[in-house]
């Protein structure tokens, strides 16, 4: 009986740590799943912006996620110095519906739209107190409360700089220059050689020419010689 007992708890173990190794194996995949098709918001590609003092200026962002959303909660804030400024929130109940808004600053608008997962806002009359740091935050319901945020960097100058282009154009130039002394060269040189092969061939002819008209020669010599001859 001992034994049976033994081995009867040596299976019962591996059945066990069987079922935790399958029950590991899922929540390992579940938790990958979750996390490649999970919430990501985007300031864009460019994530910052030089703006002349006084314009008005476009602080995009978008979010995104695989699962759907419900009950999303976002907002915008403004880093001043480490202290956080919020300039508005909102909040998208499901797939399709449009964000309900607060905005807390009166040069904040608000022109996303749920249509193309869009959350941006509009900064009016911006002054050199505005430069800086904005974050755009949101947190998704259906992926437990999982949340994401970027940044957004605006300068605020007194003019744009122009871009001196001197160097660019100079390579440009001379790049384009061995570009087209490069074409011109192998244009000579097909003309050189059509011109080489033509001659060639004019001169094969006369050859040919000079050749026949000494063959017909030859054959006119040697019939005056053949009448020339006295008969015996």
């Amino acid at each position: 009986m001992a034994s049976v007992d033994s081995t009867g708890s040596r299976v019962s173990g591996r059945l066990r740590s069987g079922d935790i190794l399958h029950t590991g194996l899922v929540v390992a995949l579940l938790l990958g799943v979750w996390s490649v098709g999970g919430l990501e918001v985007s300031t864009g590609k460019v994530s910052h912006l030089f703006a002349i003092n006084g314009s008005t200026v476009l602080l995009p962002c978008t979010y995104a996620s695989c699962i759907g959303i419900k009950n999303l909660h976002f907002n915008w804030h403004y880093n001043n110095n480490g202290s956080m400024m919020k300039l508005c929130e909102g909040m998208i109940s499901i797939e399709g519906a449009e964000p309900k808004v607060i905005v807390y600053n009166e040069r904040v608008e608000f022109v996303g739209t749920s249509k193309g997962n869009n959350i941006s806002i509009l900064l009016w009359n911006i002054t050199y107190a505005d430069d800086g740091e904005y974050i755009c935050f949101a947190k998704n319901e259906k992926e437990k409360n999982r949340n994401h945020s970027a940044s957004y960097m605006l300068y605020v100058v007194d003019q744009m700089k122009e871009i001196d282009t001197t160097l660019t154009t100079i390579i440009v130039s001379v790049v384009g220059g061995v570009i087209g002394l490069s074409i011109l060269g192998m244009v000579i040189k097909a003309l050189v050689i059509n011109f080489l092969l033509k001659d060639d061939e004019k001169n094969k002819e006369c050859l040919v020419s000079s050749g026949n008209d000494n063959t017909e020669n030859g054959h006119s010599g040697a019939k005056a010689d053949n009448k020339g001859t006295p008969k015996a």
